[in-house]
């Protein structure tokens, strides 16, 4: 799934490690993400906190796309700034999960937590075909 994201790698996120119900992503603070109060515009956190989750709870095959995620901003990051994030399963029932997923700087010294992503996902049922092999 990840080879096919061109939104996160355009934006240079690499997928440092996925696992079953787990992943761990990296992205460096650019000057194209950076805002007006030259802090990293909290859009890309959440992009780059989605995408781990994204590979997290994709990791058991069906197609699983987000019902919903809200995310925590707890320190500023800034440009140059090496970013982790690390997705976490909570729980997984039905066709429905949830996710943790922290995000830290992590440029040499003690990490820091940026930000606290929670999200929740929703496998997608099969779909259905008419007789002429369309998608219904």
């Amino acid at each position: 799934m990840f080879d096919d994201d061109a939104a996160s790698r355009s934006l240079g996120i690499e997928l440092l490690e996925a696992d079953t119900g787990r992943a761990v992503a990296r992205m460096k603070v650019t000057e194209q993400m950076v805002n007006g109060h030259a802090l990293a515009h909290g859009g890309y956190l959440f992009l780059l906190a989605d995408t781990a989750f994204a590979c997290a709870c994709n990791s058991y095959g069906p197609v699983t796309v987000a019902a919903g995620a809200e995310i925590s901003f707890v320190a500023a990051a800034r440009l140059g700034d090496l970013l982790v994030a690390t997705a976490t399963e909570r729980t997984r029932y039905g066709r429905n999960g949830i996710y943790d997923v922290t995000v830290r700087r992590e440029n040499g010294g003690e990490p820091e937590v940026i930000a606290e992503f929670r999200g929740r996902s929703r496998v997608l049922a099969p779909r259905e075909t008419n007789e002429d092999n369309d998608t219904l």
